[in-house]
Parts: structure tokens; sequence; C-alpha cells
């Protein structure tokens, strides 16, 4: 699998972890949540508070960037839907203009030439959203989950 065939993911995400398991190379481990037993419109606002719950059965999914030029968490109650930007995909994003990729540009020393071209992925979890500057797309894999934890 690769991030290119995440953009058509349709399930519910949270974030099980993020680190960096060595200087600017990052890796986000991401868990899939169980299916409603009923159907959620795109235009549910979640008013009638339902939970989702980490489907145990199924394996981590592991996005790992050998090197970024930046990253960010957000609290996903406090992002806000821009018109302004544009993307593909909905859990996972591909970001072709976003006010990130904005900041990337003005406050940084990043450019085409060095590091190289670079892209903007968003991964937007029921309680994260993240992004993620990178020159290449991130490596795509599944964890096995460590059953005696439970």
């Amino acid at each position: 699998m690769n991030y290119a065939e995440l953009l058509q993911y349709p399930g519910y995400l949270y974030l099980n972890s993020l680190f960096e398991p060595e200087d600017n190379a990052l890796i986000v481990d991401i868990d899939r949540c169980k299916t409603p037993d009923t159907p959620i419109s795109e235009n549910d606002n979640f008013s009638s508070h339902e939970v989702f719950d980490v489907d145990e059965t199924l394996p981590i999914l592991r996005l790992e960037f050998d090197f970024y030029i930046a990253y960010s968490v957000l609290n996903e109650s406090f992002t806000a839907l821009d018109k302004y930007e544009d993307y593909e995909g909905r859990r996972f994003s591909l970001y072709s203009k976003s006010r990130y990729l904005d900041f990337i540009e003005i406050g940084t020393t990043a450019d085409e030439e060095h590091p190289g071209p670079y892209k903007h992925y968003g991964i937007n979890a029921l309680n994260h959203t993240i992004d993620v500057v990178s020159t290449e797309p991130p490596r795509v894999s599944f964890i096995q989950r460590d059953v005696q934890q439970k």
C-alpha cells in the first residue's frame, strides 16, 4: 500500500503515536476504528456523540517519513475548514495549496532547490490533525498488535 491509495480511505482514525526515531525522521502510527452500526452522512456534526472505538483486530497503520521539513499536530477541535486550500483525500490528504505550505514558503528557508520539491501530507484523525511537509511520501506499512498487552 502507498500513500496515494490512502487518499481513498473511508474509515475513521485515531492517532496511536507519533515519534522521531532519529533526527528529522518521523513515524506516525494510526489506529483504525470499528465501523459504526448506523451509517454516518457527510454532513453529520456528530451531535449524537457517537463513540468510535479502535478496532483492535486490525494492525496499526504506520507512516514513515525518512525526512521532513516540518510537521505539526493540532487538537482536532481547533481545526478550521478553509476554502482557500486545495487537496485530495479526506482522512488522509495531499495538499496542492494550503496555509501550511504558505507558512513553509514564508517562514522557512526550504525551497524547490533545497531540499527540493516538497508536498504537504495531512492525516485527519478524530482527535488530532497532523500535517507533514516532506520531499518524499511516507512509506506505509502495518504493525501487528501485541495481543498480550490487553
